[in-house]
């Protein structure tokens, strides 16, 4: 176990280090950052302080280097007090102003618009999205798992039939375009009977200023963002049903006198969810992406909502550090899936 845990991790590692060499070799394809940051009326001490701070006047593979070193929670730093409040380190080894050895956590540079520390502008954002990425998925879960398995009793029935058919149109339906109809019919023209609004601002300022939670302005984003994740689960939950429901040890367990509803869920469900729950987890972490544009129509000031804005003003550590944490995102979630998988089948073995 311990070796496929490190095996993993390195492979995750190696993906990282792909990813982030792809952000950067995008990030030097764009306009003068100095001039993005000061201004186009900036002077010209100003545009050559920005220069410096962020190492644009080296060689692009030191550049990379000095990129990876922000990145890296074990990063060298010369130990003054300037770098101590702006990479926030605990130092390992070293001597005072010299070099030094340091742990931190990533440093994703500042917002050329706010100035603002990357990693605080997506730790603000991060809340809305996880909660609308865990809500999604947890209705896309219960929902899809239960209509599988009860069309996978009543195989070839109406009701079986005409979940397969929703399936395929749920499937074909971006999540965007489920999301401005959902906005449109029950956010706003049946608005007065829903109850419900177009906008999915979770969190609320009260008349004294207190921010609270807004439950309800979760549904419609929620089941948009679930729609195409319950049409696969309801598909993958069924074929797998069936398989299941059609193997010997099945029919043994019949035979023995079971119950019926021990013999599906003890016996059947639990050995037909491996390949459900990895899809669940895949889809989480293609959810917690895909919420970009579900964040936009219905007005969530989320991770892709920020990651939008700060496209549209040419906000580009902003960008880089939001697609570095998604795919951040997607490796620890791939390598918890493979864990989780080995511990719900024992006949699957790490080795």
């Amino acid at each position: 176990m311990i070796n496929f845990v490190i095996k993993r991790v390195l492979y995750g590692i190696l993906v990282m280090f792909g990813v982030t060499l792809l952000v950067f070799a995008l990030f030097k394809m764009m306009p003068d950052p100095a001039r993005l940051t000061m201004g186009q009326r900036a002077d010209v001490a100003s545009v050559e302080a920005i220069i410096k701070a962020e190492y644009l006047d080296k060689p692009v593979p030191v550049q990379f280097a000095y990129y990876l070193n922000d990145l890296s929670p074990l990063s060298f730093y010369k130990d003054t007090p300037e770098n101590k409040k702006e990479y926030r380190y605990t130092k390992l080894l070293g001597a005072s102003g010299a070099t030094s050895l340091v742990l931190k956590a990533p440093y994703m540079r500042r917002s050329y618009q706010t100035r603002k520390r990357v990693t605080e502008i997506l730790m603000e954002a991060l809340p809305t999205t996880v909660i609308l990425g865990v809500s999604a998925i947890l209705f896309a879960s219960i929902i899809g798992i239960v209509l599988g398995v009860i069309a996978a009793i009543k195989q070839f029935s109406f009701f079986d039939n005409t979940i397969l058919v929703s399936t395929v149109l749920g499937i074909s339906q971006p999540s965007y375009f489920s999301g401005v109809i959902l906005a449109l019919l029950f956010g706003y023209l049946l608005a007065d009977y829903t109850g419900l609004s177009h906008t999915g601002q979770l969190f609320g300022l009260t008349d004294l200023g207190d921010e609270v939670f807004q439950p309800k302005n979760l549904i419609l984003p929620a089941i948009a963002l679930g729609i195409r994740p319950v049409a696969i689960i309801v598909q993958l939950t069924r074929s797998s049903m069936l398989d299941v429901l059609s193997q010997d040890y099945i029919r043994t367990a019949k035979a023995k006198g079971l119950s019926g509803f021990k013999v599906l869920f003890k016996h059947g469900l639990r050995n037909a969810l491996n390949p459900v729950i990895t899809t669940i987890s895949g889809w989480f972490a293609s959810i917690l992406a895909g919420a970009y544009f579900i964040e936009i129509i219905f007005d969530c000031k989320g991770l892709g909502y920020e990651t939008i804005k700060a496209l549209n003003t040419l906000d580009f550590p902003v960008v880089m550090g939001s697609v570095l944490f998604t795919a951040t995102i997607f490796v620890v979630v791939n390598i918890l899936v493979d864990l989780l998988y080995g511990l719900l089948d024992p006949r699957v073995t790490h080795s």
